[in-house]
């Protein structure tokens, strides 16, 4: 039986639920942003009056002890303390997305890494386990190949030959976990 991926039905879930990644010393992420898709970002907030937090995400340096010189990826903060919910989803006009959710407010030109959703980049490439389709339908095997190019993109603007690779850690998540979480670029070894 093949399964034809689509939101659930009045789920948001992507847009505001944020995760510590690769661990809780990192912070909670924000939605990956490009370079080249930084100053759109930037332009389109700035058009729609939002106030919006971009941080580094990747970054690569030729030796270990120089802080990275060319950044690969930024991530797109949420707005809560805890660092969740995109600062473009439309929670407070009472407008619905077309499955009932609430709406991007930049539909049209987000992210690549949105657009990828719920696919996401491992070897070989899955679905998101966190996704409410995912979860029930456990599968999908059509309607991906917008997520499944997007996602292709991704990885092409990453690939680097780059020594040393360095994550920034946000400082962002939980009251609870403060104490954990740093901030500041962490070289990966």
């Amino acid at each position: 039986m093949y399964m034809e991926f689509r939101c659930i039905d009045e789920c948001s879930d992507c847009c505001v639920q944020r995760e510590y990644y690769p661990t809780k010393q990192f912070g909670k992420i924000g939605s990956l942003i490009l370079p080249e898709e930084k100053k759109r970002i930037e332009e389109l907030a700035k058009s729609k009056k939002i106030k919006i937090i971009i941080l580094p995400r990747i970054g690569i340096s030729k030796n270990r002890n120089q802080k990275p010189s060319k950044i690969l990826a930024y991530q797109l903060m949420g707005i809560e303390e805890n660092g969740n919910t995109c600062p473009f989803l439309d929670t407070e006009s009472g407008n619905k997305s077309t499955h009932g959710g609430f709406p991007c407010k930049i539909y049209e030109n987000k992210p690549l890494a949105c657009t990828a959703y719920p696919l996401i980049e491992t070897n070989p490439i899955t679905l998101d386990q966190k996704c409410k389709f995912c979860k029930e339908c456990g599968t999908a095997e059509k309607n991906l190949n917008f997520e499944t190019e997007s996602l292709l993109k991704i990885k092409e603007s990453m690939q680097t030959n780059a020594t040393y690779i360095w994550r920034y850690a946000t400082g962002v998540g939980e009251r609870e976990d403060k104490e954990v979480i740093e901030t500041g670029w962490i070289l990966e070894e």
